[in-house]
């Protein structure tokens, strides 16, 4: 067996590479405090999360924190924002750098007034005593001489008499201008004197350009800017309506060489079944006693398809070189990654004395939870603006690139088996996973490679890597969730990592997570069937930890409709699963009432979770939330679409998504653990919400689906 090659770049904590008081605080500005982070927010309100903690520890007002625009100039390196570790990671780092900082003040104002520790108090930054009269700020007591100081690496101590921001539902800090229409996203970056980029690409990872009609392009638009290199092709223009439509002309001028080099759409078991992999057993138990006689074996395999980001606004960045420096302005979930990949391009391409400073900015963009083209755009930026003369170039990618040619989350299939006593115990529980590695993002490949689309189309391409996995130190990757959290006697699971990717497949919402449960939760309910036993009870009776045991009750409390069937109608369903997130995370359960006919609509969806601490109840629920709707999107319609030789999938009309008139009633309950650590809560509904939507299914129509979308053509396949 081969070793087993997972993904670099994974901190233990944000404290690693950031480890003094500078990096997180800045006091120089009178009455403020700066915070620097280097968790980046794309809509799940991580901002203001990581304010409220500050202004919790040091005891500040929150308007007087005030967050400096992250870049990697000056903002500290926290790896990439994923995996629902910001409030873990970023949170503790910022919690641990203010309570350091504020028990030097409070030593300093000791020092200065005879105070003792145990007498001061901090109000708005203002220090106090009841032994003096003497008050001073955090400003007056000069704290930027700190900035070299080591944080301190502390648990985090009970606040006597309650807190004031953290557990309180804080409007979130960048709303106002996504309301109001301010200019709030990259797309809406405006560089004074820049130019407009677009770039053409294939469908199919492995197609070339064959031929250019550049002459007759050029003909055509003399006043537009032809780039090649070898196979990536783009276009600069002054005006955006030129690069439109020039780019629409170069597509018609171009040809393609398009290998039959994609899978079988219609047949992706055999693919990823016979595909060359790398196995490693991800767990296993043996059984202590021997298993009773007269056990039924049961066996289900479940098969989800490569799926799209599919990001409401495209994918876009500006660049601009000028002075020996590249400046980029990008999207991007971790830009110091993406820096450390762009500079392997910089290194071959000038010598050492030579090589251009990289600058990147991040500028919030359509939110996406894993990796969209954020990061290719950016390459393909920096690309284009090499020849931009030092004028700052803006690209936007196609709806059509997008779908076709950014990371998709991959085909993914699960083997479950087990042997059910008649009691109800389960014996040799045995899963198998197949599916491609989960992050292809910068900084993740093995060195000199690069992930960048574009770096394979250069003449001098780069060798792109196959997805690799996190380690399961970070959640894992295609096995994430997939060790049982039900009581066991003995259980096996087996993950076959892809060594073969004709679609290209990285990071998207809850990685393996979102396929594993969904299968795992939709396979617990066939035991209780195959039993007549009720699902819930069921799971209640295989499970020990108290905490999913209050979030499971607390789904099925919340819900009057669970109970309730008197206003039922044909068709009508419900469905119920748990989980806790990548083993360690949230504990989440979901119930979900469906109405099935000739197609599944959820009307209802009732959350319970647990997320320890709870810094922002309204931020916790609305991440819950939109995962819950996100995943009723891909259980019910989401499925890219191809051929032997290119991505199909080009358009909204190619990929239809959960629209907002079919958007169900969300019921969210929070279980507060305020002496518990807080864990990330953005992804922990992704797959208890797709098991509870089958279970859903085969409660209203008796069938048991196990190929996702549960759209028409997979229902009718399971008659």
């Amino acid at each position: 067996m081969k070793p087993v090659i997972l993904a670099r770049g994974f901190a233990k904590n944000s404290l690693d590479k950031n480890p003094t008081i500078g990096h997180w605080l800045d006091f120089s500005q009178p009455n403020q405090v700066t915070l620097s982070v280097g968790k980046v927010d794309f809509g799940q309100g991580i901002s203001t999360a990581l304010a409220q903690i500050a202004a919790e520890e040091l005891q500040v007002d929150l308007h007087q924190m005030i967050q400096r625009p992250i870049n990697t100039q000056d903002s500290p390196d926290e790896g990439v924002t994923s995996g629902s570790f910001s409030i873990e990671h970023s949170g503790e780092a910022v919690r641990m750098a203010c309570a350091t900082l504020k028990a030097i003040a409070i030593e300093r104002f000791c020092a200065a007034t005879q105070a003792t520790p145990s007498s001061v108090t901090v109000q708005q930054g203002v220090l106090r005593s009841s032994a003096t009269p003497q008050v001073m700020s955090y400003w007056d007591l000069q704290l930027d001489d700190q900035s070299a100081t080591p944080v301190v690496q502390h648990p985090r101590q009970p606040t006597p008499g309650g807190m004031r921001y953290v557990g309180t539902p804080v409007p979130r800090l960048d709303l106002e201008k996504k309301l109001f229409g301010g200019a709030s996203f990259i797309q809406d970056l405006v560089v004074e004197g820049m130019l407009h980029c677009r770039i053409l690409r294939a469908p199919n990872r492995a197609g070339r350009i064959d031929t250019v009609d550049e002459a007759g392009f050029r003909l055509r638009f003399p006043e537009v800017e032809l780039i090649r290199d070898g196979s990536f092709i783009g276009v600069l223009a002054k005006r955006e309506e030129q690069a439109v439509a020039s780019i629409a002309h170069l597509d018609t001028r171009v040809t393609w060489h398009m290998p039959a080099s994609l899978p079988d759409c219609d047949d992706l078991q055999t693919f990823l079944t016979s595909a060359p992999s790398e196995q490693r057993i991800v767990g296993e138990v043996q059984a202590k006693d021997a298993p009773p006689s007269h056990l039924k074996h049961v066996e289900s395999w479940y098969q989800r398809p490569y799926i799209a980001h599919a990001s409401i606004g495209p994918s876009c960045a500006l660049a601009q070189w000028r002075d020996n420096t590249l400046e980029i302005w990008s999207h991007s979930q971790g830009i110091y990654n993406l820096k450390s990949d762009i500079e392997v391009y910089l290194r071959r391409e000038f010598s050492e004395d030579a090589i251009p400073e990289v600058v990147i900015h991040h500028v919030e963009g359509a939110g996406c939870y894993g990796h969209n083209p954020a990061d290719d755009v950016a390459f393909d930026a920096a690309l284009l603006a090499r020849h931009a003369q030092g004028r700052p170039v803006r690209l936007l990618w196609s709806r059509a690139a997008e779908l076709s040619c950014g990371p998709s989350g991959s085909a993914h299939l699960v083997k479950l088996e087990a042997n059910l006593a008649p009691d109800g115990a389960i014996h040799n529980w045995t899963q198998t996973i197949w599916s491609n590695g989960y992050t292809s993002r910068p900084g993740r490949s093995e060195p000199g490679n690069l992930a960048f689309v574009a770096a394979a189309e250069l003449a001098r391409p780069f060798t792109t890597p196959v997805s690799l996995d996190p380690p399961m130190s970070a959640g894992g990757g295609g096995d994430r969730n997939a060790l049982p959290l039900y009581d066991l006697p003995d259980y096996k699971v087996v993950y076959n990592r892809l060594l073969e990717m004709p679609i290209r497949t990285s990071a998207i919402r809850a990685l393996g997570g979102f396929t594993n449960v969904w299968a795992i939760e939709c396979f617990m309910d066939e035991l209780a069937h195959s039993l007549k036993q009720d699902p819930v009870d069921f799971r209640i009776r295989h499970l020990s930890d108290p905490r999913a045991l209050a979030v499971i009750r607390l789904a099925i409390d919340q819900a009057p409709w669970w109970h309730d069937r008197s206003e039922d109608v044909e068709g009508v369903g419900r469905g119920f699963a748990y989980a806790r997130y990548k083993n360690t995370g949230a504990w989440c359960a979901v119930a979900v009432r469906i109405l099935a006919g000739t197609s599944v609509r959820v009307t209802d969806i009732s959350v319970a979770a647990d997320v320890g601490l709870i810094i922002n109840p309204d931020g916790v629920k609305s991440q819950l939330e939109g995962g819950a709707v996100q995943s009723c999107s891909w259980t019910l319609k989401e499925e890219l679409k191809f051929n032997r030789q290119a991505i199909t999938t080009r358009s909204w009309e190619d990929y239809p998504i959960l629209m907002f008139s079919e958007a169900p009633v969300v019921t969210v309950g929070l279980i507060d653990q305020p002496n518990e650590p807080s864990v990330g809560a953005g992804e922990a509904t992704q797959g208890p919400t797709a098991a509870a939507i089958g279970n859903a299914v085969h409660d209203a129509l008796g069938i048991r689906v196990r190929q996702l979308p549960l759209n028409m053509k997979n229902m009718l396949a399971n008659l």
